[in-house]
């Protein structure tokens, strides 16, 4: 981020506008700003690895995308992206004219951002700890020109860690829409990421359970492999929502890999059938009405020429 003291910073003074709290509150001022033009931030997660929560995330973004809403999707599962490889997004993110990083369009109303693609060589590992993952998530927002958004659906990778912790600090009105499968194992770790949201003040907008029966591809019936309805109970049991069931289905996966998600394709699988029904549950639970709010009436104009942001504090500048 850039910041213009002018002369107003002497020189002798070895201006505080680039000490650490002064960048602190501008990073602050540029996250307010962005998330004041977003209507509805949707976290995607679940304490278990392996249930699908990519495919949820994209496909939910693409089915609220075809419905007319402006979206975002931020994928934040950083030492496992695959949100741009499942839209068949390869190109690098550009910048705007203010230095601002843009984010990949995958159609005329869904813009997409994850770390891989900012990376030179894709397969490499992000070998990071804590705080530089938490300062990766907090410059997705402040960095990134989202613009006006009806809705930001953010993919988390699995657990209560420093990702989804980050976004629940960050993003104050931030809810939760937790996935599972049908096994007891998953549920057990699913309970975590209910109780964790309970203890940072996440709210849950409801429970999905993926992978909830097996659909042939040559007959069309459907099979309980990884049983059923342990995701409505645990949901029942949590007085959470319940937002549906997405059976298993072989052309979700091939959809993947193709960088096509499954919804985008249209048909009447089952699969697609119980996403469409999951996106217009989550947009019942947020609707949106009416144009997308303007930014934050306290964020500062944009010419500040303070390193705070415009609002000077002389314990962060000496402007």
């Amino acid at each position: 981020m850039s910041s213009s003291c002018g002369a107003k910073c002497g020189d002798e003074k070895q201006s505080t506008c680039s000490s650490r709290p002064a960048v602190a509150a501008r990073e602050k001022v540029n996250i307010d700003k962005a998330l004041g033009r977003i209507r509805h931030k949707i976290l995607v997660m679940s304490g278990k690895g392996g249930v699908g929560k990519s495919t949820v995330a994209v496909n939910l973004a693409v089915g609220l995308a075809d419905k007319g809403f402006k979206v975002g999707l931020m994928d934040v599962d950083l030492h496992g992206p695959d949100i741009c490889r499942m839209l068949n997004l390869s190109e690098t993110p550009g910048s705007s004219a203010e230095g601002r990083i843009t984010p990949l369009a995958a159609g005329e109303r869904l813009r997409v951002m994850s770390l891989e693609n900012m990376m030179e060589n894709r397969d490499d590992p992000i070998i990071w700890r804590g705080p530089l993952k938490n300062q990766a998530i907090r410059r997705f927002i402040a960095d990134v020109e989202w613009g006006e958004l009806d809705y930001l659906v953010i993919d988390a990778p699995p657990g209560t860690g420093d990702e989804p912790m980050t976004v629940a600090q960050t993003i104050k009105d931030a809810k939760a829409l937790v996935v599972t499968t049908p096994q007891q194992v998953a549920l057990a770790d699913v309970r975590k990421s209910i109780n964790f949201c309970g203890h940072v003040g996440l709210q849950i907008i409801g429970l999905v359970e993926n992978m909830s029966g097996f659909v042939c591809p040559h007959c069309g019936k459907t099979s309980e492999l990884f049983k059923s309805g342990g995701g409505e109970q645990l949901a029942a049991a949590g007085n959470l929502p319940f937002l549906g069931r997405i059976p298993l289905d072989p052309r979700v996966m091939l959809a993947g890999d193709d960088g096509s998600p499954f919804l985008s394709g249209g048909g009447k699988s089952p699969a697609v059938i119980a996403m469409n029904e999951l996106v217009t549950r989550v947009n019942a639970a947020l609707p949106v009405a009416g144009a997308v709010p303007p930014s934050l009436a306290s964020a500062p104009a944009a010419n500040s020429t303070c390193g705070c942001g415009g609002k000077c504090d002389p314990n962060l500048c000496d402007c």
